[in-house]
């Protein structure tokens, strides 16, 4: 009969207790495969326990693996092949981290933020838990078409709107889109995570010097890449903002075929006084950017989700080499962020932002 001392797992319920002492006797081979495991009645009894707390570990020992269960027969030992190692008594117990802290005052909305997702699972109900179309649900590309268009002047079409879990997502994206095999110049020096995705994606990277109005001129005109990745607005750590005239260079060199550029825009919506500056996305006639934007930067870093505006002529190169991936932004943040844009607050926060960025 089987016997063991229960009380020293203490911490532990009796069931698990001794589901984890026969198993480590099958384990170490103490008990041999084929061999009948004493009847929960008859071992209950010898144990002091209670019949239910066997037929528990006996279950648990089947649903492992480590025992079967034969009709009107009783539980066998089960071949488990070596012995796999018992863990040890007394091991080291959890160091659990500290929890976040909120990094003091913030600008986002956040309790209507919180209302507006109540709102949303009220009024959303099941569509929330379907499976959201691989470049994002269309409520939120509808808003973020429209929003560029008021907002931005930016014309594009909702169905060129790709919706991601933040910019450096997109930026794999684009590799898998337009190809390892090209070599991607950036702005040097630049945000670290660019270069890292890129290269982590397996694309080469070439880094361009950037000078008081953006990338050099003997740098662009001297490099063999094929894709273009500049921070127009606000390149960070310079602070450099391309002129029009520089924007237009870029342009320009973007217009033999082949070469593409993308436009990193994630600082733009905080410009302090006038008008937005004009994308080069707006400023392209033979649709060679390739625009992206996150709103990590414009709302709050816990915000993942990013997009960016495909020119039409590469929409069926997206579909081909990246729209089998799902799309990684929760539906009900993707919901909600649609009405926070719809019903005007984005706009509102972005305004209350530059005034305060005014006043500084």
């Amino acid at each position: 009969m089987l016997t063991y001392d229960l009380t020293s797992r203490s911490r532990e319920p009796l069931y698990y207790a001794l589901y984890r002492a026969v198993r480590g006797d099958i384990a170490a081979g103490v008990l041999s495969a084929g061999e009948r495991l004493p009847s929960k009645r008859a071992l209950a009894e010898h144990l002091g326990v209670s019949a239910v707390t066997v037929e528990a570990a006996y279950r648990m020992l089947v649903d492992e693996g480590y025992a079967v269960s034969r009709e009107r027969s009783g539980y066998y030992v089960r071949a488990v092949g070596a012995p796999a190692p018992e863990p040890a008594e007394g091991r080291e117990p959890l160091r659990l981290l500290p929890e976040e802290t909120a990094d003091g005052e913030t600008d986002f909305p956040y309790s209507l933020w919180f209302r507006i997702l109540r709102q949303v699972i009220s009024d959303q109900g099941r569509r929330l838990v379907a499976r959201s179309p691989n470049e994002g649900c269309a409520v939120l590309r509808n808003a973020i078409a429209k929003y560029l268009l008021r907002y931005r002047g930016m014309h594009a079409q909702p169905e060129q709107v790709v919706v991601g879990s933040g910019a450096e997502q997109l930026y794999g994206a684009v590799v898998r889109m337009l190809g390892q095999d090209k070599l991607y110049a950036i702005e040097w020096p630049s945000y670290g995570q660019i270069e890292a995705v890129y290269r982590g994606t397996g694309a080469r990277v070439e880094r361009l010097p950037i000078g008081r109005e953006g990338v050099e001129s003997g740098a662009l005109a001297a490099t063999e890449a094929e894709v273009l990745h500049v921070t127009p607005f606000h390149s960070w750590p310079t602070g450099v903002t391309a002129p029009a005239a520089k924007r237009y260079e870029y342009l320009q060199w973007a217009g033999r075929p082949g070469r593409y550029i993308v436009e990193d825009d994630f600082d733009s919506e905080f410009f302090v006084s006038g008008k937005p500056p004009e994308s080069l996305y707006s400023m392209d006639k033979r649709g060679r950017v390739i625009y992206l934007n996150t709103f990590s930067k414009s709302l709050a870093p816990s915000m993942r989700m990013g997009y960016m505006i495909l020119p039409p002529a590469l929409l069926s190169a997206y579909q081909q080499r990246v729209g089998m991936y799902s799309c990684s932004v929760p539906v009900l943040e993707q919901y909600a962020l649609a009405q926070f844009i719809d019903q005007g607050h984005f706009e509102r926060h972005l305004n209350r932002v530059r005034r305060r960025l005014r006043a500084d």
